[in-house]
């Protein structure tokens, strides 16, 4: 055992590159017995396949983790993080001390699976399946947008493999030929709860990688002249590639190597003891690798101006087809990226391929790999629109919830929201969309309900923090502002009323706005005075608006094209609520399966017609 610190290059021979790989071993054991949790044997079993990539292979500044043409190394199996770490400290960019007392602990950076609070990880992993996915979308803007020569590495576990999201980005990677892209499956037989479902049969997976496009290469993953021959191969510029490699979870340590129920263990002390002699003992290696050739960012063309459609009051426009031809305006500025999964025609995404097609990247029906390509996008400082169906994004939900934890910026729309699609029948209505998006961490959601609001909204997100979500829906209804009007997000619209005489509020978004305001002309020939909000900015809400029209009418009315848990009636409860307001009121959502129908009918059929506006505001009222 030496604790001198010695540092390897990249002209390391293999045996002292084997001596690197039981420092990592060593102290993944140390690191997670410390803590008193981790996944040890996840990370003993690729420990060999990441010393031979981090001392000879990973073009990397680790005092410059932005330098433009550094690589970029993915764990896909974030639970791995102790490797991941220990890959850190003999970089030199941690130290032991911060490795041994700060792992997994509360307030700390070294978290239990890694998030971008380190300078050197690009994505939050964990929810398996989806850092592979990320992979392909920075390799996807290396290539295609910054023109830089990095390579993405990516480091997958067995048991992800069963993920459906794995294959949706080989599909992808081998159909755009990304030669910069390369994933290292990690095949150590054993899952959580047991064997995976392929356990060592390396050739299955090999076949499966090449049915995609993707070029495999089968080795023994504790062979480093094997790793090393298949890290130059990857490396080589002509094909994406996938190393399949087989290796033992828990290698090294041979009481729990190969052995069931070690997953997500920390050795006890004792053991951990016997592990660390058995490895060969503390070590103190330092790896200065391969450096990334000098690169500097190349410059972005100057933006141009941005000139939003212009829509007359009273024409009939859908709010998906503003957001198309705002998309296509905002091409004007070169950070701008669009992904579409297949439905551009629809969603009018394509407004904006038409007008700049360098910059718009077709997923087809894969909205998880759209996502994941928008995160990678964003990794890279673009600023990425996702678009597809509303009701499809639920599939894509948890992507969209690890894009929070990475704290990404990027912008979502879902369009052909809500009953209101009308024939195409429940499949294809989106009436999860806006609890899904208000549950997300800092998420943005707002919902405009004409073309001149869509477009100023759709153009407000490219300045966003965070993820933001635009709703739009299908059908054409009457222009309501006037061109210059402007929509900040988390304000609101008083179209009608906003007097002291107000005997009820009528609150609604997209096409229910427009219902209340035929409600309200009902009402009013009864003698009702109503206040009318569109509530454009469903997150973060208006609250003053909502808590004045509490004070004057003490009725309120919230109609949604959604269902009545998460959508705009609990929000506007929440805000009601943090203000110590209790109005009266009523909440018209979509409570039952519709069916296929006429918009008016399925509106109707729902409840969340004016018919039934005027019915609840009338009730409400006399009640008051």
């Amino acid at each position: 055992m030496s604790t001198r610190p010695t540092t390897l290059d990249s002209d390391t021979d293999l045996v002292q590159i084997f001596e690197l790989a039981q420092q990592l071993r060593v102290d993944s054991v140390r690191s997670s017995t410390s803590a008193g949790s981790g996944h040890p044997t996840s990370s003993l079993s690729a420990a060999d396949l990441m010393a031979v990539l981090l001392a000879r292979h990973l073009h990397y500044d680790w005092s410059a983790p932005d330098h433009p043409a550094g690589d970029h190394l993915i764990f896909s199996k974030g639970h791995a993080s102790p490797l991941l770490y220990a890959m850190f400290k003999a970089a030199g960019a941690i130290s032991d001390e911060e490795l041994m007392t700060t792992y997994r602990r509360l307030g700390h950076r070294l978290q239990g699976h890694p998030t971008p609070v380190l300078p050197w990880v690009d994505v939050a992993t964990g929810s398996l399946g989806q850092g592979i996915a990320y992979g392909v979308g920075i390799a996807l803007a290396g290539r295609d947008l910054e023109k830089q020569p990095y390579r993405v590495w990516v480091l997958c576990g067995d048991s992800e493999m069963s993920e459906g999201s794995v294959w949706e980005a080989l599909d992808k990677a081998g159909q755009h030929q990304l030669a910069n892209f390369t994933a290292i499956v990690d095949v150590n037989r054993l899952g959580q709860s047991g064997p995976t479902e392929l356990q060592w049969d390396t050739a299955a997976y090999a076949r499966r990688a090449e049915a995609f496009g993707c070029r495999a290469l089968v080795i023994d993953g504790h062979d480093l002249e094997e790793v090393d021959r298949a890290l130059t191969t990857a490396a080589d510029g002509k094909a994406p590639t996938v190393i399949v490699a087989r290796t033992v979870k828990g290698r090294g340590v041979s009481e729990v190597a190969d052995q069931e129920n070690w997953h997500g263990k920390p050795l006890p002390e004792d053991l951990a003891e016997r592990a660390v002699a058995e490895l060969g003992g503390v070590r103190d290696l330092r790896v200065r690798g391969p450096r990334p050739p000098d690169a500097a960012r190349v410059p972005a063309p100057a933006a141009g101006p941005v000139e939003l459609p212009r829509y007359d009051v009273g024409d009939e426009v859908a709010t998906r087809v503003a957001y198309g031809k705002t998309l296509a305006a905002l091409g004007a500025r070169p950070d701008v990226v669009v992904l579409d999964a297949e439905v551009g025609n629809s969603t009018h995404a394509e407004d904006f391929e038409k007008a700049h097609p360098e910059r718009y990247f077709q997923t087809y029906i894969a909205e998880q790999q759209m996502i994941a390509t928008a995160v990678g996008m964003a990794v890279r400082g673009y600023r990425p629109y996702a678009t597809t169906f509303a009701a499809f994004l639920t599939r894509a939900h948890d992507f969209i919830r690890m894009a929070a934890v990475s704290g990404i910026t990027m912008s979502v729309c879902g369009t052909h929201s809500g009953v209101e699609i009308g024939a195409d029948g429940p499949s294809q209505m989106g009436v999860e969309d806006l609890a899904m998006m208000r549950a997300v961490l800092g998420s943005t959601v707002l919902y405009p309900s004409d073309a001149t609001s869509a477009a100023a909204l759709t153009a407000a997100m490219a300045d966003i923090e965070g993820i933001s979500y635009l709703r739009t829906t299908r059908g054409a209804y009457p222009v309501l502002y006037a061109e210059d009007e402007s929509f900040p997000p988390g304000g609101s619209k008083t179209l009608r009323g906003g007097g002291d005489d107000d005997r009820v509020t009528l609150i609604g978004a997209g096409v229910t706005l427009h219902e209340c305001l035929a409600a309200a002309e009902e009402l009013a020939a009864d003698g009702i005075p109503a206040r009318v909000i569109d509530l454009y900015s469903v997150k973060p809400i208006d609250s003053d608006a909502l808590v004045s029209a509490a004070s004057h009418t003490d009725a309120l009315v919230v109609v949604e094209d959604h269902h009545p848990e998460g959508g705009i009636g609990e929000a506007v409860l929440s805000a009601l609520a943090a203000s110590g307001s209790h109005p009266g009121f009523a909440h018209l959502a979509v409570t039952s399966l519709p069916g296929s129908g006429t918009s008016a009918e399925l509106l109707d059929a729902a409840g969340i017609s004016r018919s039934h506006i005027v019915e609840s505001a009338r009730a409400l009222v006399k009640r008051r």
